[in-house]
């Protein structure tokens, strides 16, 4: 995904060679800065990885959760439906006690 985006990877800026001119740079310096950019990126590029994952982790469970509230939907659209030819029972309310704690997961409702 987001490789698309970034241009140089941890081994480009290993690689790299610089010219050196008469008034340049200490190559000990410059390359002492590209090792801790290189530890950066890596870790940077480790920490994606790992947020990629959680985040399909949690799209997964809310889909599961969303089919639970649909389920739990019809199961209380059936008793209802029974209630009102008269075979009202405890199931009813425990039915939209979950319905209702299931919206507060999915929807972050208090």
């Amino acid at each position: 995904m987001y490789q698309d985006r970034v241009m140089l990877t941890s081994r480009d800026i290993l690689e790299k060679d610089f010219k050196i001119d008469t008034r340049g740079y200490r190559p000990q310096e410059v390359d002492r800065f590209l090792d801790m950019i290189i530890k950066d990126y890596d870790e940077m590029t480790s920490m994606i990885r790992e947020l990629e994952e959680d985040k399909k982790e949690l799209l997964e469970d809310n889909i599961r959760l969303k089919k639970e509230v649909r389920n739990l939907r019809t199961k209380l659209d059936v008793l209802s439906e029974s209630d009102a030819q008269g075979g009202a029972t405890g199931a009813n309310a425990d039915l939209l006690r979950r319905l209702s704690n299931l919206e507060k997961i999915i929807y972050g409702k208090e």
